[in-house]
């Protein structure tokens, strides 16, 4: 695995970010921008379950931009209620199409990070999308294009953050819908089951 530590340009300054490629690389055709949970509450790039969405992706094949949106760590700038870190994750994804022209984003996110990810999606032509764990109470339909790209959801039954329920309800309104995967018994952290989201997200990808 190549790991490089950069600073990238983003619409409020600087973006931290961690560019990682698997080894034995020798062109990246498709690279993942994932986006992290909330700044205000604890949110990095080096959440446990964005560093797990990245080893998926890095399976898979994928090059992988992990990245601190605006005024956390490194990063420049401040909270902007998402819609500053839209455009952040926007800018990253831009960057990832500098560093391998031609090559397809993928976007992901956690929580926070996973409403960034959906309303970045038709804007940054994902070819795919994954969400875990999206905060539906703040996700309106009206402000945003639902993606049409293939789109997975992942959300733990026992979520003690996001109302699992309103997220059953939030998917049934969708059209087109993402592929919906429930982990039974998991937590809004996935706390003993990293493995099994590891899993959900292989399976459902390479199949």
């Amino acid at each position: 695995m190549t790991v490089q530590r950069m600073s990238l340009s983003g619409p409020a300054g600087t973006l931290q970010a961690i560019v990682e490629t698997p080894a034995g690389t020798t062109a990246v055709t498709r690279f993942g921008v994932i986006c992290h949970p909330h700044p205000l509450y604890g949110g990095t790039l080096d959440n446990k379950v964005v560093h797990t969405l990245a080893r998926a992706f890095q399976q898979l094949g994928l090059a992988t931009i992990r990245f601190n949106f605006r005024g956390v760590g490194q990063s420049a700038g401040h909270y902007d209620e998402g819609r500053g870190e839209t455009a952040d994750a926007l800018a990253i994804v831009a960057h990832g199409r500098s560093l391998w022209p031609g090559a397809r984003p993928w976007l992901a996110g956690f929580s926070f990070g996973a409403g960034v990810a959906i309303r970045s999606a038709v804007q940054a032509d994902a070819e795919r999308l994954v969400t875990v764990a999206p905060p539906v109470a703040h996700l309106g339909q009206a402000d945003f294009p639902v993606p049409d790209c293939p789109w997975l959801l992942v959300q733990g039954d026992a979520d003690e953050v996001v109302d699992a329920r309103a997220v059953l309800e939030w998917v049934a309104r969708l059209s087109p819908a993402p592929a919906l995967r429930v982990l039974a018994g998991a937590g809004h952290f996935f706390h003993g089951r990293l493995d099994d989201l590891r899993e959900t997200v292989l399976t459902w990808a390479g199949g």
